[in-house]
């Protein structure tokens, strides 16, 4: 493509901020097989803290730049597009939502997680400034602000496909709790997707998780007996044609089967992740930990060390 084409671009969903919650909401949404586009400029609020130490998994703290660069290589694995790009409006269509950006990208989208803690002006375009901001007077001059209670608990407004999380919907500046508010919008929004795709209430939710197949025993291993399970959730009054129904069951089933991994499987994702994190460290820390494995993390075995450090 050429010209103005190549920036035009559509998408199911689009993120707007890729700190903490931004960059979880990726991981869920793209996990789940949304196609999702994050656009981060790289201002997140979490760089004003000097070094994170509460967050879950890190017992000797870690610095910010690391924390950032994992989150941006995760969402990316996850299968989450990153763009550095400044969104400057979101507009509705009759199909959803068209973001423009600062360096003239257009995207037409489905869905829009606003995820910035900073100015959301980009979303006066929606046309629901009484609704959506807020105006505080100070010194004798007025200024309007994102209403922290326009979206719920769950990150859903009052427009359809539009989301929010993180501190602009009023959580803490908590990093993990914003990860963690980033999570919950994007299993609402997934659950919302599913819903417009036919599934209802007791199938919509999708629970992203991971279990050892050995806990999988002998009666479900059998599909049939999925189906028995499945068949249970279907209501008598349900308003879908049998095709529907069964495209539904068989995808459900299938993500419940992928969910269960051999031990050979789950230890080759811990080698997997063990080496992601001895990326992150400097060789001279690796060296050390070789000797003392406080130095680095318990969790990093020896071989896996030496094996980095020989391709390094």
């Amino acid at each position: 493509m050429t010209g103005d084409d190549a920036d035009r671009r559509t998408t199911e969903t689009v993120i707007v901020g890729g700190g903490p919650a931004g960059a979880s909401a990726a991981v869920f949404c793209a996990r789940a097989g949304i196609e999702t586009l994050v656009f981060d400029r790289g201002r997140s609020s979490l760089k004003r803290c000097a070094h994170l130490e509460n967050y879950l998994g890190f017992p000797g703290g870690i610095d910010v730049e690391t924390f950032y660069e994992l989150a941006r290589v995760q969402l990316r694995e996850a299968g989450a597009e990153l763009v550095s790009d400044l969104v400057e409006s979101v507009t509705r269509t009759d199909t959803g939502f068209r973001v423009e950006t600062q360096q003239g990208r257009v995207v037409e989208t489905d869905r829009v997680v606003a995820a910035a803690k900073y100015d959301a002006d980009y979303l006066r375009p929606l046309g629901t400034q009484d609704a959506m901001f807020t105006t505080h007077e100070h010194d004798g001059e007025s200024e309007a602000y994102f209403d922290r209670e326009y979206p719920d608990d769950d990150g859903r407004t009052p427009i359809e496909g539009l989301y929010v999380a993180g501190p602009l919907a009023g959580v803490t500046d908590q990093a993990i709790v914003a990860a963690g508010h980033g999570a919950t919008v994007a299993r609402t929004l997934i659950a919302d997707a599913r819903r417009e795709d036919g599934y209802w209430d007791a199938v919509a939710d999708r629970i992203d998780w991971v279990r050892r197949e050995a806990e999988l025993d002998d009666e479900w291993t059998d599909r049939e007996r999925w189906r028995e399970w499945f068949d249970s959730l279907v209501p008598d009054d349900l308003d879908r044609d049998a095709e529907t129904v069964e495209r539904i069951r068989e995808t459900v089933i299938d993500e419940k089967l992928a969910a269960y991994v051999s031990e050979t499987e789950r230890n080759r994702r811990a080698e997997r992740g063990h080496r992601r994190l001895a990326g992150t460290l400097d060789d001279a820390a690796l060296v050390d930990g070789l000797d003392d494995p406080m130095v680095v993390l318990d969790s990093l075995d020896d071989d896996t060390i030496r094996s980095y450090l020989d391709e390094s």
